[in-house]
């Protein structure tokens, strides 16, 4: 082989080599690049988190409105129950100024005394209720309150026929728009969960205790709307859907 032939092989394989070089420190091709930034990205979205997780809480968070879902279903299978709407202000994720309100219903006849009892009203409750939870940025809440509730309720009262024992005469039980002003005070145990987005599922369950009753003229009324049958004290809960504004 001549030293012509050698130098011309040797040309050949240093420019390849030299090519080979240069192809290796060139940048990644395209393909390679959505994971270096996947990775940067990853970790932009992991630094945004943090700082949303140690980002102070606001005065006001927002408001939300909920609706009583076990009202409704008690108003369309009992004798008696509500339509029961609430507005709720989010102060720092611990404290919940709340006005609740809604339109109390019962039809209802006594088995032994056979009267009948009949109202559609309105009541408000407002108060207040706090937040235990230690995570205050999960929308999951554990929480307790108190409420002030009252109503101006009217009703119907009919029963059977008044008979006098000695002339036998006949005077009809019928009463229409008896009115009576009831209020009361709550102690309340609750529980939320976010279930979705901005939606929230939660209950309560409550203890009532009245204050003050303005009596009828034929006596107090057998259900009290947002209070519940009418005693001296008794219990309840909601079961409540809420959407955060």
């Amino acid at each position: 082989m001549t030293k012509q032939k050698i130098s011309r092989y040797i040309w050949v394989i240093c420019s390849l080599m030299m090519a080979i070089a240069a192809w290796g420190q060139q940048p990644e091709s395209p393909t390679a690049q959505p994971r270096t930034r996947g990775i940067q990205y990853q970790r932009e979205l992991d630094s945004l988190q943090l700082i949303l997780a140690n980002k102070p809480l606001k005065w006001v968070e927002g408001f939300s409105v909920s609706g009583d879902l076990l009202g409704l279903i008690m108003h369309r299978m009992a004798n008696y129950g509500q339509l029961e709407g609430a507005i709720r202000l989010n102060m720092k994720e611990k404290y919940f100024p709340t006005v609740e309100a809604g339109l109390g219903y019962s039809d209802h006849v006594d088995e032994e005394t056979e009267l009948h009892f009949k109202t559609n009203s309105p009541y408000v409750r407002i108060g207040a209720d706090y937040n235990f939870a230690r995570d205050l940025r999960s929308g999951n809440r554990i929480y307790a309150g108190v409420r002030y509730g009252m109503t101006k309720i009217k009703f119907d009262l009919e029963g059977n026929e008044l008979i006098d024992p000695v002339w036998e005469d006949r005077y009809p039980f019928q009463f229409r728009d008896l009115s009576s002003n009831v209020s009361w005070a709550e102690l309340l145990f609750g529980l939320e969960a976010k279930i979705w987005g901005r939606f929230h599922i939660g209950w309560t369950a409550r203890y009532r205790m009245r204050l003050h009753q303005e009596q009828s003229k034929v006596g107090q009324s057998w259900y009290v709307p947002g209070y519940g049958k009418n005693d001296t004290h008794n219990f309840g809960g909601t079961f409540n859907l809420i959407f955060d504004l």
